[in-house]
C-alpha cells in the first residue's frame, strides 16, 4: 500500500488544483504496478502555513510562490 505525501504552501493551489495533483500521482503509481493498487494507494496533501517553509534561510510565502508561478 503506497502512502505518497504532498507538502504545500498552504494559499498556493486550489482545491481543483490539489485534486488533479491525487489523481494524476495516483495514476502515476498504477501506470507502474497495474491497476490493483488504485484501491490501495492512498495521497495525502499537506498544506503549510504561508511563512513556515524556507529556502536558502528566508521563510517562502505563498505570494512569493505564486510570483514564481507566473514568471
Amino acid at each position: 500500500m503506497p502512502l505518497v505525501d504532498i507538502q504545500l504552501i498552504e494559499g498556493v493551489f486550489s482545491a481543483a488544483e490539489k485534486q488533479n495533483m491525487i489523481r494524476k500521482v495516483t495514476d502515476a503509481l498504477v501506470e507502474i504496478e497495474g491497476e490493483a493498487m488504485r484501491g490501495v494507494t492512498w495521497v495525502r496533501v499537506q498544506e503549510l502555513r504561508s511563512g513556515d517553509w524556507g529556502i536558502g534561510g528566508k521563510g517562502l510565502t505563498a505570494e512569493d510562490v505564486k510570483t514564481l508561478r507566473s514568471s
